[in-house]
């Protein structure tokens, strides 16, 4: 009965916040909205998004001679896109007027009247036997965390991978899947036995056969996943899958039912995301609190700007907050922008690393990103040590002082400060590593196109600094290096955007952990004729570009070519993947090129839907025995989008 009470009070408390009429606290909203994912399914949350639609999008949507997508049409994106048009793309200035929660409960109520987009699940679902062979094979961990490993090392050892420099040339392709409403590939996957354990952006969480590719078990995920998948095995045994969504919601989920544990939300504004991913170490999580407010505030009616970064340690057996660092103070009115509206700040200093365990001094690490107002920080573009227990700073380390920058600075809005930064964050997770004297070393890439090795016992001190690229806003290093013994394998993204004094250095760099000394380099290049009438606009501003891109002309040959993706590395190889859908497997030696495969291409996947490759970004490959996982595409800012899950196998 009591359960009953309160989800009336919960359906009459949302519908109130829905008129946007009536004061809500924000610390309700944040209580009604954990509640309502609680009990999604009994509560009327898709009625109540219609009724905001009717009211505020249907005279545009449902008319035929204003030529705007119909609730049909946009019933087959993820909601995470439908959100992502109204915070700062397209539909921005339309939905400007709406709370965060309408825009959240519009979106929830058009991806949910999709009938269509997932009726190929029965015909994909792995028979009896199936699943019977699959539980009964022992278990074993091949892939549990982003970093494969506490370290973020990202290097897989060869009882883990049979793949190697000698039968690297016989993988091929033997299934594949298509992802509907998806199209951009993102969250990293978890691996135990048989077991395959993938999100996606349109609210699935899937649990595949890894050599078939048929589906054992499937269940939604509210909001959908953004972050990559941690495997925990708490201290009683259990183990749980730990995900975030693009609201700042992370969850447990049981590997064995699919069931929900607990969710918790970790947001500390409107604006709060999680980016990286989830670390795990003995009962305890640790999540990277980002925020999308960087992108908002390219909109010349947001006012700039009131969020910031933190991270956050929760219980990982029942969810409940240990403790939460911010990244700054809470913002304040600090000034006005060229227009006269007002400007709040500190505010930015994102963590969209994942945190990186150190055991040995019971400290975690992690790096931040710039400033998107002033005043400027000392911890935004740095490298911080905090207490495992209490989240207290040990040390800092910053990179870039006064990197003050935002959207705005990508079209001259009034939001952008008079002298911006270089938008140079830390984005690639730390990396715990070792030098020739097994003495440990931190080393850490930044999108200004620098690699640092810091030492964690003289509170960050530089050892040395190698720079490999100029860096640019989404160039330099973006999500992740690898390392593998005594060397450290450093992508580099680098657009060719027309900037004065910047040169373009996208590929990968083999760098010794003792000096910084380079080993050896390969530098990325097209291989097709680009039109530059093609030219997609820079990051954010494509997310709001209103002409409509010819996709076809994208495929014909990729503007962005860069290594954006996480590396992946072995005792013999690495691979790293481009934006123009290639993946290379590197001799780990020499830097020889000794396989490729291009992605970005149409499949026929195997579970029958519309199915195309795109962009390598994000997360790189994963390995598990003879097989190898990846995902392909990432229409984030003008890459080429894709929906692909492909399965490789060595003989």
């Amino acid at each position: 009965m009591k359960k009953i009470i309160a989800l009336i009070l919960l359906v009459i408390i949302a519908w109130v916040a829905s008129t946007d009429t009536l004061p809500v606290k924000p610390w309700l909203l944040k209580k009604v909205e954990n509640l309502a994912i609680e009990y999604i399914d009994y509560l009327p949350l898709e009625m109540i998004g219609k009724r905001i639609f009717d009211k505020n999008c249907a005279s545009c949507h449902d008319n035929p001679a204003m030529q705007a997508p119909s609730r049909e049409t946009l019933s087959l994106y993820s909601r995470e896109n439908l959100i992502i048009a109204m915070e700062f793309g397209k539909m921005q200035p339309m939905a400007a007027h709406l709370s965060k929660q309408n825009r959240t409960l519009i979106a929830h109520y058009l991806a949910g009247s999709d009938t269509t987009s997932y009726q190929w699940l029965e015909s994909n679902a792995c028979s009896n036997g199936q699943i019977k062979q699959n539980r009964e094979i022992v278990t074993h961990n091949w892939l549990s965390n982003w970093g494969i490993g506490l370290e973020n090392r990202r290097f897989v050892n060869d009882k883990l991978t049979q793949i190697n420099a000698d039968n690297i040339g016989t993988l091929k392709l033997e299934w594949s899947m298509a992802f509907p409403k998806v199209t951009g590939m993102r969250s990293q996957p978890v691996i135990i036995g048989d077991s395959l354990y993938i999100g996606d952006k349109a609210g699935k969480l899937y649990q595949l056969d890894r050599t078939t590719g048929c589906v054992i078990n499937h269940t939604d995920i509210i909001g959908g996943v953004r972050s990559s998948i941690t495997l925990a095995k708490l201290s009683s045994g259990r183990q749980l899958l730990i995900m975030a969504s693009p609201i700042g919601m992370v969850y447990a989920i049981d590997p064995g039912t699919l069931e929900k544990v607990w969710q918790q939300s970790v947001t500390i504004s409107n604006y709060s995301t999680v980016t990286g991913s989830i670390s795990y170490h003995n009962d305890t999580l640790f999540v990277p609190i980002s925020s999308y407010e960087v992108a908002a505030s390219g909109s010349p009616d947001h006012i700039c700007c009131t969020s910031h970064g933190a991270v956050t340690s929760l219980n990982a057996q029942n969810g409940e907050p240990n403790w939460i660092w911010h990244s700054t103070e809470d913002a304040i009115l600090f000034g006005q922008n060229r227009d006269g509206a007002p400007i709040y700040g500190p505010a930015g200093a994102p963590v969209w690393t994942t945190p990186a365990i150190d055991v040995k001094r019971h400290r975690i690490y992690i790096g931040t990103g710039e400033n998107i107002s002033e005043p400027a920080t000392d911890t935004s573009d740095a490298i911080v040590a905090l207490d495992m227990d209490s989240g207290e700073l040990i040390w800092k380390f910053q990179a870039t002082e006064n990197d003050v920058w935002n959207a705005a600075c990508l079209n001259g809005g009034a939001n952008c400060p008079d002298n911006p930064g270089g938008d140079f964050d830390f984005g690639a997770s730390v990396i715990i590593a070792n030098d020739a004297q097994g003495k440990d070393i931190l080393l850490a890439g930044q999108k200004s196109g620098e690699v640092f090795a810091l030492d964690p016992d003289a509170a960050g001190k530089v050892l040395w600094r190698k720079r490999i690229s100029q860096g640019t806003s989404n160039g330099g290093v973006h999500w992740g290096m690898a390392l593998a013994g005594e060397t450290v394998f450093v992508p580099i993204s680098d657009p060719e955007h027309e900037r004065e004094g910047y040169t373009p250095q996208p590929g990968i760099s083999a760098l010794d952990v003792n000096n910084g000394d380079l080993l050896w380099k390969y530098a990325a290049g097209r291989s097709c004729e680009f039109n530059s009438a093609n030219t997609p606009l820079v990051g954010l501003e494509n997310r709001r570009a209103t002409g409509k891109q010819d996709t076809s002309k994208q495929f014909e040959c990729s503007y962005y070519f860069g290594l954006s993706a996480a590396a992946t590395a072995t005792s013999e190889l690495v691979f790293s993947g481009g934006l123009d859908g290639k993946l290379r497997a590197f001799d780990a030696a020499t830097g020889e090129i000794l396989w490729l495969t291009e992605t970005a291409r149409p499949f026929t996947a195997n579970n029958g839907v519309e199915a195309h490759g795109g962009a390598l970004d994000v997360t790189g490959p994963a390995l598990a025995g003879k097989w190898m996982y990846l995902q392909s595409g990432y229409g984030m800012f003008g890459q080429l989008p894709g929906n692909m899950l492909l399965a490789y196998r060595v003989e």
